[in-house]
């Protein structure tokens, strides 16, 4: 059971972060932010790696798997993600999630030579059609100031999310989980530290207290946490089920969007939810076994 609970606790802290991420976003540069998250991430995860013996078995070749690792996720993954959530809500940012689970059963079949039916495809142009509805439906507020841009940004973080998803699993049998982490956000450090000295990235004038507090949770909680105990819980179960525990980040950030932020779908964007999740359980239920014909003489 711990491999399911840390997907599920996984998955709440990841949900989480799409409210705090609006919320300091509106005080901090988003670059700024992202940066302090990678680093604060590297603080936490160094003395853990210095103390314990992380399993590493280093094969050729495996330095362009590692880059594209962290150049996925967190370094593509959230400069497209902190670009959605200035131009759309947060609850609507967290549905998009649902089509991951698609996209990674999509590229194990294209890149892991995995075999699935027709019935994967379908549900994923179901769920795709949810979230082209989501995004033409929805209206522009305080929230979603252009939601048609942002829910496409979150969407481009998906696919590279599905890409880390992926690489993880292929590395999780030769480094640890701990290890993984640590080269992520060292380079996720790297790539928005060097951000930071271009004319996109703002240092900030003050550092208020809750805002900054919000962002070591960021760092600590989300970054380390929440891809810590993915890493190692995809090195116990199959990729395409872990991927399904995504699912649970909308329902958890609709709830936490509602809760604190005070966000509300209106009737067309929770029936675009229901087609997108429709379209996710159409990919993941299994097709009926053939009975054998009885032939009597």
């Amino acid at each position: 059971m711990l491999p399911y609970l840390a997907l599920t606790l996984a998955m709440l802290l990841w949900a989480s972060s799409f409210i705090a991420l609006k919320y300091v976003f509106a005080v901090f540069d988003p670059i700024f932010v992202l940066f302090a998250r990678m680093v604060i991430a590297t603080l936490c995860v160094l003395p853990l790696l210095l103390r314990s013996n992380s399993r590493w078995r280093y094969q050729a070749g495996d330095w362009k798997w590692l880059l594209g690792l962290g150049l996925a996720e967190p370094c593509l993954y959230f400069l497209f993600e902190a670009q959605a959530l200035m131009h759309t809500s947060a609850s609507q940012a967290a549905v998009i999630t649902a089509t991951l689970p698609i996209l990674v059963t999509a590229g194990a079949m294209l890149f892991l030579a995995e075999r699935h039916g027709r019935q994967i495809w379908a549900g994923m142009l179901v769920s795709f059609a949810g979230v082209v509805w989501l995004t033409l439906g929805a209206s522009a507020s305080a929230s979603a100031p252009n939601p048609l841009l942002g829910n496409a940004l979150e969407f481009l973080a998906m696919i590279c999310g599905a890409g880390y998803m992926l690489i993880a699993k292929k590395l999780s049998v030769r480094y640890s989980a701990l290890l993984l982490t640590g080269v992520q956000a060292l380079m996720g450090s790297l790539w928005f530290g060097v951000a930071m000295l271009t004319p996109w990235g703002t240092w900030p004038d003050s550092l208020p207290l809750w805002p900054s507090l919000w962002v070591v949770y960021l760092g600590a909680c989300i970054t380390l946490g929440g891809y810590g105990l993915y890493t190692w819980a995809v090195s116990k179960v199959d990729v395409a089920r872990a991927a399904s525990f995504i699912n649970l980040i909308p329902v958890f950030s609709v709830a936490l969007a509602w809760l604190i932020l005070g966000e509300v779908l209106n009737l067309s964007q929770w029936l675009a939810c229901a087609l997108v999740f429709g379209g996710v359980l159409i990919s993941q239920k299994k097709p009926a076994a053939v009975q054998p014909v009885e032939v009597r003489a």
